[in-house]
């Protein structure tokens, strides 16, 4: 008697919206995933399982995932055995009301407990019916699950999670926790394996990176870790990401300038110029203390790009409050800002603020303060004309790549450059993401730069050899489509909004 076939592993998706910490956390949901049998769907493939990973800084997350959930209801009827799962910051604001009004999800979880996933799938199936599994408070840290890993190249490092700071504009505190630490020695490890495989960047993630060594008691934690990474060898780039201006200490600036391998760029949330707006948020800094931590990195750093979040239209700011913010953003001198649009969220202490202000003034501002920031950007953008950089080739950056004939890298201060494939001045006319390139700046955009003339050098790297390797068995593209502005895959990319 003949055994019978083999059934075919179920397949999955993950879809992503938010912040790197979610990128982080998909890429754990992702591994988990495929510890348990599961492999990932090819594009154009209908997923056996659809994971939502979502966030809940803004409004419109509510209804863009509600929205995805409602295309894929008829879908879900049509195709027997297929499951859904909603998971992230979303699901832990929103719980039993995520199946009441989506009844056809199968698995809701939270931010907490990322790695109950496969467990509730396969509770959901034999149980036919849903799994609602929300916990207050970390079970296991998520850097000890399994990781699919979305680059080959570049990695994301979980030095915390969770936020001690109250921002009344925030609710991420609320879904995250309280901050919790690991320690120095585990993320080196970390740190160390991933070089060992052969990744040469790594981005230090955190609610609020600065106030790092909290829960064991030093307050230089921080840039110890950074000086750390700095004895690592192999390991080429180290950025972080977000720091809070409140706990933003000299010593950070000090190990910035110090340690050859991490890198002149630093993204720092200001969120609003004036000082009122800044008391109404709860931000424990002022405009001076700002501009001062900016001015100290400049003078140590001089070549540092510096990035930000600003939020306008904050429960009763006035214009001249956001003419102050526009007068920080041209002292600063930003090479890019993520702004937004104020957006209220039920349970935060903002949402009951009086003085609310209307869309149209709120929209108004929003369209002066982006005109105001790429200004600034493209002045700043055009100023590198002319000079040599080195590049890390990126994959999936350039998306007008295929048209232009260039391809696309990282500069060391994270400034996105797309460049000319013309190797006519190097012997070796082949280059992978996670190589090295040294091109000249030709021109400037505001939100990236162009090197159109022949490619001064290549460099190929032991991060594009792991590239070669992963690449050399396809496998299927991943799918994140991020809710808020790019933070992307693979990394390294420019921040995501943060906390901090």
């Amino acid at each position: 008697m003949s055994a019978l076939p083999e059934a075919p592993a179920r397949t999955y998706e993950v879809k992503t919206h938010g912040c790197q910490m979610n990128v982080h956390d998909s890429e754990r949901l992702s591994g988990l995933l495929e510890d348990a049998g599961y492999v990932r769907a090819h594009d154009g493939e209908q997923a056996d399982v659809v994971v939502f990973n979502t966030c809940a800084v803004r409004e419109n997350a509510d209804n863009k995932l509600y929205g995805n959930l409602g295309h894929l209801a008829p879908v879900k009827a049509a195709t027997p055995g297929m499951q859904i799962a909603v998971g992230g910051c979303l699901a832990q604001k929103d719980r039993d009301t995520i199946t009441t009004r989506a009844p056809w999800v199968d698995v809701v979880f939270g931010t907490h407990n990322i790695g109950s996933l496969p467990v509730l799938l396969e509770r959901a199936r034999v149980q036919e019916e849903a799994q609602v599994e929300i916990l207050e408070s970390l079970s296991v840290f998520p850097s000890t699950l399994p990781t699919k890993r979305e680059s080959a190249y570049a990695a994301w490092v979980s030095i915390s999670v969770g936020c001690n700071n109250t921002c009344t504009f925030c609710i991420v505190p609320a879904l995250r926790g309280k901050e919790k630490d690991r320690r120095p020695g585990e993320i080196l490890a970390e740190v160390s394996a991933l070089v060992e495989e052969g990744v040469t960047e790594i981005t230090l993630l955190g609610q609020n990176v600065n106030a790092y060594g909290v829960e064991f008691g030093d307050r230089q934690a921080f840039s110890k870790l950074l000086r750390a990474c700095g004895e690592i060898e192999g390991l080429e780039r180290v950025r972080f990401t977000s720091p809070h201006p409140a706990e933003f200490t000299d010593d950070v600036i000090e190990a910035m300038a110090s340690t050859p391998n991490v890198m002149p760029s630093l993204h720092m949330p200001l969120q609003s110029g004036s000082d009122k707006v800044l008391r109404d948020m709860r931000r424990s800094y002022r405009q001076s203390k700002y501009l001062g931590i900016i001015e100290r990195v400049r003078a140590a750093i001089p070549d540092a790009a510096i990035t930000t979040d600003i939020i306008v239209g904050f429960p009763g700011e006035t214009e001249e409050d956001f003419q102050a913010t526009l007068d920080v953003v041209r002292a600063a001198r930003f090479s890019a800002a993520f702004t937004f649009q104020y957006s209220k969220r039920p349970g935060t202490p903002a949402a009951t603020l009086p003085d609310q202000i209307s869309p149209e003034v709120v929209k108004d501002r929003y369209q002066r303060l982006v005109a105001v920031v790429e200004e600034v950007a493209w002045s700043e953008n055009q100023a590198l004309v002319g000079r040599t950089v080195e590049l890390m080739v990126a994959e999936g950056e350039g998306r007008k790549d295929a048209a232009t004939h260039r391809l696309s890298g990282r500069a060391h201060d994270n400034r996105l450059v797309h460049f000319a494939a013309d190797f006519s001045a190097v012997a070796d006319d082949s280059v992978r993401p996670g190589d090295m390139v040294t091109v000249e700046i030709t021109y400037a955009a505001p939100h990236h730069l162009v090197a159109d003339g022949a490619i001064r050098s290549v460099r190929r790297t032991r991060a594009g050899d792991a590239w070669e390797r992963r690449t050399s068995a396809p496998a299927p593209a991943s799918s994140v489509g991020l809710g808020m502005p790019a933070v992307g895959v693979p990394a390294p990319l420019p921040p995501a909004p943060a906390c901090g």
